[in-house]
């Protein structure tokens, strides 16, 4: 595949498509063979299987490539983008190979790592880095049709071309603010300042009964803790809460009047000395298994989904 031109710009963000192991192969062991060429480090962040086909055409080259299985290290697509960019922060020249949406992932992982998609074009804007992004063909038509919104260049093992369907990232972010499902049998808790103490202890109780395992417990209340407090500072004071069991893990669900205004709050490792925050939201996606956000006409939604198995 021909990309030198392109890896000439600031900021090469590929859509790979590919139908069979031969195209994968062909297609990101070129990629990944340019970069180590060009003297730079790389990162492969890809399913399990995919990793271990890759593993072995580059058994020699392990010292130069970081090695990451995305679906245990991006289950939560928000996760995603804090763990890239502590890769491009490096010394060095490096470039990436990042598949965030794989068969089998769900439509509410989909959304979000397709917003992660578009985010990667604002947080790396300007900056001499190549992240390649490869997607299964097998994937539902939706998704594909998503990947040509968020990739300034898409092709497959033969040739990148521009996309004629990427689209501005802010736009792609609002378009997946999709209305969430309502939840059925709900507990539902609304909560001022004051309160903060008992809905941490009303939602240990109620995950313990739920069947979380203590130690989960702990992250799920930080979650928690996290999101009711940011309601009480940043969201008008008062907040809802509502908690449901649904296929095999629990969701809290977070309301309030409040507004996102950078779609990459929670995204990147935050500065803890930056007056502008973001550090609870990085929180509840680093322990969550799925973080879904939605900024909706009447205020703030958050979701966090946690396993139980």
């Amino acid at each position: 595949m021909s990309d030198s031109h392109d890896r000439l710009a600031p900021f090469f963000h590929p859509a790979l498509f590919y139908s069979t192991e031969e195209e994968y192969l062909d297609g990101v062991g070129s990629f990944v063979r340019g970069a180590l060429e060009d003297g730079q480090d790389v990162l492969v962040a890809v399913p399990g299987s995919r990793l271990k086909l890759l593993k072995e055409v580059f058994d020699g080259e392990h010292g130069r490539i970081a090695w990451t299985d995305m679906t245990r290290a991006g289950r939560n697509p928000g996760r995603i983008l804090s763990m890239l960019q502590e890769f491009a922060d490096r010394p060095k020249p490096v470039s990436i190979v990042g598949e965030p949406i794989w068969v089998g992932r769900t439509p509410a992982e989909s959304w979000e790592a397709t917003r992660h998609e578009a985010l990667i074009n604002l947080a790396f804007e300007g900056r001499s880095l190549s992240i390649l992004c490869p997607y299964d063909t097998a994937l539902p038509e939706d998704v594909l049709a998503q990947a040509y919104r968020t990739h300034p260049v898409v092709g497959d093992s033969t040739a990148y071309r521009a996309s004629s369907g990427y689209t501005d990232p802010h736009e792609v972010s609002r378009d997946c603010d999709v209305p969430l499902p309502e939840p059925h049998d709900a507990v539902v808790i609304a909560f001022g300042g004051d309160d903060l103490a008992r809905v941490r202890d009303d939602a240990d109780h109620w995950a313990a009964a739920a069947g979380l395992s203590p130690e989960r417990r702990t992250d799920w209340l930080l979650a928690i803790g996290e999101a009711t407090g940011n309601s009480v500072r940043h969201g008008g004071g008062r907040g809802r809460l509502r908690m449901w069991r649904a296929d095999g893990e629990i969701v809290a669900e977070i309301s309030d009047r409040g507004r996102l205004a950078d779609p990459l709050t929670g995204r990147r490792r935050p500065d803890p000395y930056a007056p502008t925050g973001g550090r609870g939201v990085w929180i509840m996606h680093q322990l969550c298994d799925l973080v879904e956000i939605r900024a909706a006409a009447r205020g703030l939604v958050l979701r966090l989904h946690m396993s139980v198995k």
